[in-house]
């Protein structure tokens, strides 16, 4: 192992002929991480605010310093070449250099080109105060918190980045790629220009609250209070961390039901909250009573249910609901309900659990604007619960986001209060789309299961002989030109999603026809 130092005057003049006090930063080079140890610097401290930029690593030489590194490390080699252009950090690609900052630590990852080979060379860059006492130098460059830790870049994110690469038409991701209605967008516009710019309160704008029970009295024929029963978030995803992290304590266990939105398995992992799962299977993706009744527990804190949901398009049952809401009451166990599908329920009728007898006093009812208007990326979202409830996510809102857009949130007034009309259109245009889609999913080859709501469809792709989901979709994107999502990472194991993908169909006609003129020209059954 290396180590380099180099000692830097930094800041200005203080006084005529004063400087500020000189500071050292040190480089450990090592061709293994595990060396990476500290050096020794008895009168010397790390500062424990200052990371690297791209130039000040070329101001310190940092290949000056990877090329001594790899003569002392490769005996090999005489006169080694400069470095690789690219530095590799995690998932990132970055030319010349790149960093990987702690509070006071850089850590960078090259490899040296040698005449008989190459070599991946590590060096952790630290900055040091003198007259202190030494820090020791991180052996693991992870800053993520151990119950984030096992949380990678989601594959929506990998998806689409092979997706541009690729110029695939991009039926994974669950966003439209046509523009919500004009007459929510223009009052968003009104709303900015009336100079409804400033924070708004943490609960909701009151005209929003009040269309939100309007629409849930309409939905369920439940009667709520607007200002104790409603809280705006910023979109669905804030209310269900809210909700996790204001009613779960840590050892508390949540029963999901699997394939599952990540969000949900995250939010929980900061909760610190134990998941149990019980596995939607096809064809019909049905609960299975008996092992729902084997998982609840004397610490069963609560129930996840997504309905319509996603990524099945299945629709929970009016039996299958009731049969959860007895197992609820009986046991005390809270529901959080995902709604935010609601409005996309094409073959069979939308319950709301917490309209059955029993069950508003223990659900937190969750849903969004972005799915039924076109506009996920406003992020207007809300929870409605009882008071006993909305305390506790509230405080947790208070202090994740405290309150949400406010012209946006004039605008979500606007459009939840559109005609029924509004939404028979939604539906005749989106079960146009869907058949599109479905028909040509199985002219192309695949096993089509049913989807009685949400836009999205899962299909198993075994006809076509890849090993796994996640291969199948790679293949999908760079040889047939098309996205969709393997469903493995909507599981907690894995392997019992590996047959299956989900495609969208929330894309315009002209897209859809093209993703499935592609599929059906270029797969190929094995």
């Amino acid at each position: 192992m290396l180590v380099w130092w180099r000692r830097r005057q930094t800041g200005p003049r203080v006084g005529p002929g004063r400087v500020a006090p000189a500071r050292w930063h040190a480089c450990a080079v090592s061709d293994s991480p595990a060396y990476l140890t500290p050096p020794p610097s008895p009168n010397h401290e790390m500062l424990s605010s200052f990371c690297f930029c791209r130039s000040a690593t070329r101001r310190l030489s940092y290949p000056s310093a990877a090329r001594m590194a790899a003569v002392s490390t490769a005996s090999e080699a005489k006169e080694p070449q400069q470095p690789s252009p690219v530095l590799h950090i995690g998932h990132m690609n970055v030319e010349n250099d790149a960093v990987f900052t702690t509070p006071s630590i850089l850590f960078t990852r090259a490899t040296v080109i040698t005449p008989t080979g190459s070599k991946t060379l590590y060096a952790v860059w630290a900055l040091l105060r003198p007259y202190g006492t030494a820090w020791p130098m991180l052996k693991s460059y992870s800053t993520v918190a151990k119950r984030l830790d096992k949380f990678k870049t989601t594959i929506f994110t990998q998806m689409s980045m092979l997706a541009v690469k690729h110029g695939a038409i991009n039926l994974g991701q669950g966003f439209p790629n046509f523009d919500g209605p004009d007459f929510v967008k223009e009052a968003a516009i009104q709303a900015i220009r009336d100079g409804k710019n400033q924070y708004a309160r943490g609960c909701g704008v009151p005209d929003l609250n009040s269309a939100i029970v309007d629409r849930f009295h309409k939905d369920t024929g439940l009667h709520i209070d607007p200002e104790k029963e409603v809280t705006v978030t910023s979109g669905c995803t804030e209310a269900i961390a809210a909700t996790m992290l204001g009613l779960i304590n840590p050892g508390d266990e949540v029963i999901l039901f699997a394939p599952f939105y990540d969000s949900y398995e995250a939010t929980l992992s900061m909760a610190d909250a134990k998941i149990k799962v019980i596995t939607l299977r096809p064809p019909d993706f049905a609960v299975s009573v008996d092992e729902l009744k084997s998982a609840v527990s004397k610490n069963t804190r609560a129930i996840l249910i997504n309905t319509p949901h996603n990524p099945t398009g299945k629709m929970f049952t009016r039996a299958e609901l009731e049969q959860i809401a007895s197992l609820c009451i009986e046991n005390d166990v809270l529901v959080f309900a995902d709604e935010v599908y609601d409005k996309l329920a094409f073959e069979a009728e939308h319950i709301s659990i917490a309209s059955l007898p029993g069950m508003y006093e223990r659900t937190v009812t969750m849903n969004s604007l972005g799915k039924t208007f076109s506009l996920t990326g406003w992020k207007i979202g809300w929870a409605i619960a009882p008071p006993h409830l909305t305390w506790g996510l509230r405080q947790a809102h208070s202090f994740l986001t405290f309150s949400t857009s406010t012209p946006m949130q004039w605008a979500a007034s606007v459009a939840l209060r559109a005609p029924d009309t509004y939404y028979e259109e939604l539906k005749r245009d989106y079960l146009a789309k869907k058949a599109i889609l479905v028909e040509g999913l199985k002219a192309a080859g695949f096993i089509v299961y049913p989807s009685s709501g949400t836009y999205f469809v899962m299909v198993d792709h075994t006809p076509f002989g890849c090993e796994n989901d996640i291969d199948f979709c790679e293949y999908l994107i760079k040889e047939v030109g098309v996205v969709a999502i393997p469903t493995s990472v909507f599981y907690l194991n894995p392997e019992e999603g590996k047959n299956l993908v989900r495609f969208t169909f929330c894309k315009d006609e002209e897209t859809l026809r093209a993703a499935v003129e592609r599929m059906k020209e270029r797969l190929h059954k094995s």
